[in-house]
């Protein structure tokens, strides 16, 4: 196999064995619904770091971020470090995502304003997985594919069997459990070019010496500027509360306090390694020529093939593997909840047994998946898929933050504000704006819709009020107090 070795290949077969058999063996625990895809909110602190750091860290944000690094500069980092600035909030916002008690995010828009609300969030988070599942594959066989002379298709092929394997046998108590043994391959795959890309640019001396000052630079002149960084950063915030998969990130915890910790130090531990991948995309810059590679996506495996000695290679090709299977597995996981728990139980098999759900649940993860190698077979670019999903995100995002803060905020501001800031948005886009301006008309129209429209319009019923902000001012443990104030504790 060109550029594998036989040691390259014991280190991956070795790797994906271990984890797919400790996979099938914690599946074991998974007896009903509620295991499978909360993971029956009994993880710790480790876990919940572990969750954060592995969902919220994939090979294709490595990949983008290298690629971007290697053309722009330091300033490729902001494709990830978006978040940055948002990470003090998940300390603020686990608490909340906890005490809300749901299963999915499509549970909050239906409890908090209303059923429609909440099929529109469930079909646009099935697509968002499938865009996510597809665009974390395409990026990791990019790479393999670099590195081995291998057929995209086959890496495509060959991880989702993988994924889909332990996935739908043990959800999310197989995913999280696993995801403690990948975290450590995703700092790996992080760090593990750097002295080795030291070495051959001649230290950080060498590395300046060879390169425009400019490139270390974390504001860009072209691409990502000032103007759009700022407006990437703001998204990011505005959208982080309605990323579908946050619902389990930040609300399986055991405690709030795991919760805290979990989101918060994992999100702060993926900042970290993010530099790893801007330093990479840099030295890729003094070493490997544009026209060698054609696109900028290709760096990364470029770089791994040219510097990493036999056994090291296939250790990085395994942490590859483990961004792929731990990322995929988690939002698979999330999507077949959505559908199971928000449309099939709801609408289509309402009084079925749990173990009806449960085979539901693992057939949807499977078909799930399948929509996503479409996304992985015909995605143009990462970046672009990655710049798509924070922007429609930030739209849904919207009505969410307000409906958490703000008691006046109903169904009605809901729908404008998505409607209004999507129609702006692409509205825009037609009349030739960058992106930069179009995030900022669409967030702009999108809150003041939410506000004028609900203020113009009728408020949400007052039970539906009162059981969503008792449930947001009960803590974890405390359950009996709003049974005492005869308050209907849902979804717990």
């Amino acid at each position: 196999m060109s550029g594998l070795t036989g040691i390259d290949l014991a280190v991956i077969i070795a790797y994906l064995a271990g984890i797919t058999l400790f996979g099938l063996y914690v599946s074991r625990r998974v007896k009903d619904t509620e295991g499978f895809f909360m993971g029956n909110r009994r993880f710790g602190k480790a876990l919940m770091i572990a969750q954060a750091l592995t969902t919220g860290t994939r090979a294709d944000y490595a990949i983008g971020v290298v690629g971007a690094s290697y053309e722009i500069g330091m300033a490729g980092i902001w494709y990830q470090w978006m978040y940055i600035f948002s990470t003090p909030f998940f300390w603020l916002l686990s608490p909340i995502f906890r005490r809300m008690r749901y299963t999915t995010t499509a549970d909050f828009f239906e409890e908090r304003f209303s059923k429609p609300l909440g099929v529109f969030y469930s079909f646009f988070a099935l697509y968002l997985f499938m865009l996510w599942q597809g665009t974390i594959i395409k990026g990791g066989a990019l790479t393999i594919a670099g590195i081995t002379g291998l057929p995209e298709s086959w890496f495509i092929w060959g991880v989702t069997a993988l994924f889909v394997l332990f996935g739908v046998a043990g959800g999310l108590i197989a995913t999280v459990t696993t995801d403690f043994i990948q975290g450590i391959f995703i700092v790996i795959l992080s760090f593990l070019l750097i002295p080795f890309g030291l070495a051959a640019v001649g230290g950080f001396s060498g590395l300046h010496s060879s390169l425009d000052p400019r490139m270390f630079s974390l504001i860009a002149q072209k691409e990502l500027s000032l103007f759009p960084v700022t407006m990437l950063v703001i998204s990011g915030l505005v959208g982080i509360v309605a990323q579908p998969h946050h619902m389990a990130v930040a609300g399986s915890g055991k405690t709030e306090m795991s919760c805290r910790v979990g989101w918060c130090y994992g999100n702060f531990i993926k900042r970290l390694c993010t530099i790893g991948w801007a330093l990479t995309g840099l030295m890729a810059a003094v070493l490997i020529s544009r026209e060698s590679i054609g696109r900028r996506e290709l760096a990364f495996g470029a770089l791994i093939k040219m510097l990493l000695p036999s056994g090291l290679t296939g250790l990085m090709i395994a942490a590859i593997l483990a961004t792929v299977i731990s990322s995929c597995a988690a939002y698979m996981i999330a999507g077949s909840a959505l559908f199971t728990r928000n449309l099939y139980k709801k609408y289509l098999k309402t009084s079925a047994d749990d173990a009806h759900y449960l085979l539901t649940g693992r057939i949807v993860s499977a078909v799930l998946t399948v929509g996503s190698l479409l996304f992985a077979l015909y995605l143009p670019s990462v970046i672009d898929a990655t710049v798509h999903f924070v922007t429609i995100v930030a739209f849904v995002g919207i009505p969410m933050w307000a409906g958490i803060i703000w008691a006046r905020a109903n169904s009605y501001g809901a729908w404008a504000s998505i409607i209004g800031s999507s129609a702006t948005f692409y509205l825009t886009r037609t009349l030739g704006w960058t992106q930069g301006p179009q995030l900022l008309a669409a967030l702009l129209v999108g809150f003041s819709l939410v506000i004028v429209v609900s203020l113009l319009t009728p408020p949400e019923a007052a039970d539906r009020l009162q059981r969503f902000f008792a449930l947001l001012h009960t803590p974890v443990g405390e359950e009996k107090n709003m049974e005492n104030a005869r308050l209907k504790l849902t979804l717990d």
